[in-house]
């Protein structure tokens, strides 16, 4: 399995997007400050991710959430969270 996840940085309020194999893994490393891109904005919250099938489609899910299209998905799905 393969995840598309999104979290989002306590420190900006700002989202990140990426995909793992390893989500637990992953998760750790961005708020251990191993992940470069990400390290100034630590802390993260997981508050999104979906599960793939093969790396293919988890780095397409990825790629689309990261589009205008994407991104308002995540939105419409975690309007009642992001809201409070």
């Amino acid at each position: 399995m393969y995840y598309t996840y999104v979290l989002q940085s306590e420190k900006d309020r700002n989202f990140y997007v990426g995909f793992t194999k390893d989500l637990k893994q992953r998760f750790d490393q961005h708020n251990k400050g191993i992940v470069e891109s990400t390290k100034g904005r630590r802390p993260f919250k997981l508050i999104y991710y979906e599960a793939c099938l093969n790396r293919n489609d988890a780095t397409n899910r990825e790629k689309y959430s990261k589009s205008y299209h994407g991104r308002m998905f995540v939105k419409k799905r975690l309007k009642s969270y992001l809201t409070g």
